[in-house]
């Protein structure tokens, strides 16, 4: 009887996939999971090759059905942490900030304190107000995000209705996001528009680039603000998706990283 505390995922290695190691192989189709992890599960039998316990090492092959059964973590408990903030607004609805470099905004692996929301929960417990709760207990609040050595403004939900109704205007691009970035090099274009998949690295796994199994579009549009000589240039930039280090690595991609 299968544990319900698990989530099972079935995989089916198709005709157009060579020959590769079960954890190489999943490494590349779960990008969540670490590759130790992986190995770990695989020898707990959690992971198996048509119902068949095998090791990290197996050689998958067309037509091969892999099922994982991932315990599914505990849930998390979220501490209020008097990280200061510095608020640029805030009314009944919603709360106006602006990010520092350096902090990330919601608990990930590797993060489970002093992130963005941590500090929200200690605003909101000492102001004696509330959070939408539409972002579920890790995202409390939030209608979208920024990296973690991104500085910016962010706009966080208190109600329900604000965060539909914030949610709703970045779909539709009502609320325009602009970026400053120095990129390195002498930018020739005065504008542009920047459209290139990207998602995980398949060798870098912490890395995002173009290089990637799969592939997310990803749209970024750019303008010059200032050209400093041929060594750097001053860009406004203008994300139409929110992909993960997205402006990164289309700037890279164009030839011109973001220095720092």
């Amino acid at each position: 009887m299968r544990n319900h505390a698990e989530e099972r995922t079935e995989l089916l290695v198709t005709s157009g996939e060579s020959p590769k190691r079960l954890d190489i192989f999943l490494a590349n189709r779960e990008p969540a999971l670490s590759r130790s992890a992986l190995q770990r599960l695989i020898e707990e039998g959690q992971i198996r090759i048509n119902g068949q316990r095998v090791k990290p090492s197996q050689k998958v092959k067309p037509g091969d059905r892999i099922v994982l059964e991932i315990p599914r973590p505990e849930p998390l408990e979220l501490k209020p942490e008097p990280i200061p903030l510095d608020v640029l607004y805030e009314d009944k609805a919603l709360l106006v900030l602006n990010k520092p470099s350096g902090l990330v905004v919601h608990p990930a692996p590797g993060h489970w304190s002093g992130t963005l929301v941590n500090a929200l929960l200690h605003h909101f417990e000492s102001a004696g107000g509330s959070l939408s709760s539409i972002g579920g207990k890790e995202r409390p609040g939030l209608v979208h995000r920024l990296d973690k050595e991104t500085s910016g403004v962010m706009v966080v939900a208190k109600t329900d209705q604000a965060h539909r109704s914030l949610a709703a205007q970045f779909k539709q691009h009502s609320i325009t996001r602009v970026y400053e970035a120095l990129a390195w090099g002498a930018v020739k274009k005065l504008e542009g528009v920047i459209e290139l998949p990207i998602g995980r690295d398949v060798k870098e796994r912490k890395k995002f680039s173009p290089r990637t199994a799969r592939p997310k579009g990803a749209a970024t549009a750019y303008r010059v603000a200032e050209r400093l000589g041929k060594l750097a240039t001053l860009l406004e930039v203008f994300p139409r998706t929110g992909r993960t280090h997205q402006i990164r690595v289309h700037l890279a991609a164009l030839g011109h990283p973001v220095l720092g």
